[in-house]
């Protein structure tokens, strides 16, 4: 646990830059959906869907690095990038299994990256 606390600002850090590279289905929704699920949306509603769903992600992810940064918001970041998180791990594990094989890596790092910010926030609330 001692690890996780002294080192939540390189964690936050490197996870938020590798969120935020979720951008990418923001900028080339085709391509993102292609990288992520192995599949692609066509049409205007999976463009308006999918940039969203991209610049959402990229903004936890941005949210990530700035609470690196600023230990005031710390743990309101950590607690909005853990539901979010755990939010997308849930609904693939509920609908997602035709994807298992493009989305494991994501959602195996998503998972540790909960239980990680789960872990600080309940070490910060027992002090």
């Amino acid at each position: 646990m001692n690890f996780i606390i002294s080192n939540i600002k390189w964690i936050m850090l490197g996870s938020g830059l590798i969120t935020c590279s979720m951008v990418l289905s923001a900028i080339h929704p085709s391509l993102g959906l292609s990288l992520t699920f192995g599949e692609t949306l066509d049409g205007n509603l999976a463009n308006i869907i999918v940039r969203n769903w991209g610049a959402l992600i990229a903004i936890v992810g941005g949210m990530l690095v700035y609470g690196a940064y600023n230990q005031p918001n710390r743990n309101l970041v950590l607690a909005v990038a853990s539901i979010s998180k755990t939010i997308f791990v849930l609904l693939n594990l509920i609908y997602g299994q035709t994807y298992f094989s493009k989305t494991s890596p994501a959602l195996a790092f998503d998972s540790i990256l909960v239980i990680i910010f789960v872990s600080y926030l309940l070490s910060k609330s027992s002090k």
